[in-house]
């Protein structure tokens, strides 16, 4: 393995301190970049760690005078807006910079959960049924929505904003969720057909060739039952909240006979048809009589020690080091003008 400069980009409330004694770190809001970046340094690359706000030229300065092979790529927003994420991207890509994760436009298409769902729609991708209610405009429900229904922020990532009052029932909580969105997110909401099921993940790696991850499923093994079974913000980030409800994620058991297949076979569609590369996770849900919707692609997850993408990948004998060293990789072979 060949030794790199990896110039690793972060938001600058998340540079992980060099040495962590003391702290838990599985806690801490850093968690990610320190797994990546201390595990990198591990492996005997060179990693210099920039925080990012709101300025491009420091990191334009970081590579002219550190010259690295690859920026690693952990920004999730710029300047406190989440879909500036993807002019950073095409920013290193005039700078002729190699970056890990997904291109500008597969970010683009896919930080818009409305645009994404009309594309995978076009395709034939089972998605469920939606409408945008952009801020500004009154709320009316279109008919051929039902309860119940889901109510998300339309760019936002990470669950923001998602809680058990996101599943409405009526007009009258319908509104009052998508003002909360409107007000308190500050963004356009989007309201989708609650689909019951089982909660899925596929995490896929590649830019042309794919490589598919195990099905992997969210469990919520301790939920009282009149709580509905969504991934909100306390069940992604709370770690009191999980170890309260039980709440674990492992590769999915008891699939029906072909099912996983299919799953993963239809994942691959959507990251193909989404244009993206690099890595990412596909989220559906599995209803009782096996149908399987697509609910939202995310570029770039979560590659933290131990959280789903990694443990998935560590369940088919790719370990933490080998599938970081897989990134980059692609990361290096990924070529703006030649690659689909």
């Amino acid at each position: 393995m060949k030794t790199m400069r990896i110039l690793t980009l972060v938001h600058e409330d998340l540079v992980p301190p060099e040495i962590a004694e003391g702290i838990d770190t599985t806690a801490a809001p850093w968690r990610m970049e320190f797994d990546i970046i201390g595990t990198l340094k591990e492996m005997g690359h060179e990693v210099k760690p920039l925080g990012v706000r709101s300025d491009l030229t420091i990191i334009r300065k970081a590579i002219e005078e550190w010259k690295p092979h690859i920026a690693f790529n952990l920004l999730e927003e710029f300047d406190g807006e989440a879909t500036y994420d993807q002019n950073v991207v095409s920013y290193l890509e005039l700078l002729r910079m190699p970056y890990t994760g997904c291109n500008p436009r597969g970010i683009m298409l896919t930080r818009d959960k409305g645009l994404t769902k009309k594309i995978l729609m076009y395709h034939r991708i089972p998605v469920p049924d939606f409408a945008e209610f952009p801020m500004g405009r009154r709320t009316r429900r279109p008919q051929r929505l039902t309860f119940p229904l889901i109510v998300k922020s339309l760019v936002e990532e990470a669950s923001l904003g998602i809680s058990q009052a996101s599943v409405v029932n009526s007009d009258e909580s319908l509104q009052e969720r998508v003002d909360f969105i409107h007000s308190s997110i500050g963004t356009d909401a989007i309201v989708e057909k609650f689909i019951e099921g089982r909660e899925l993940y596929v995490g896929i790696l590649g830019n042309r060739r794919l490589q598919v991850l195990p099905v992997w499923e969210l469990l919520f093994t301790k939920m009282p039952e009149d709580v509905t079974r969504i991934a909100t913000a306390k069940v992604k980030w709370d770690h009191n909240y999980q170890k309260k409800h039980g709440i674990i994620s492992q590769h999915a058991k008891d699939l029906p006979a072909g099912v996983e297949d299919k799953i993963q076979r239809l994942s691959k569609r959507i990251y193909k048809n989404l244009g993206l590369n690099g890595y990412a996770r596909m989220d559906l849900r599995l209803t009782d009589t096996g149908k399987i919707f697509a609910i939202e692609a995310n570029p770039n997850p979560q590659l933290a020690y131990g959280e789903d993408f990694a443990e998935s990948a560590h369940h088919m004998g790719l370990t933490y080091e080998g599938l970081l060293q897989r990134i980059l990789n692609l990361g290096l072979q990924w070529r703006p003008r030649t690659s689909s």
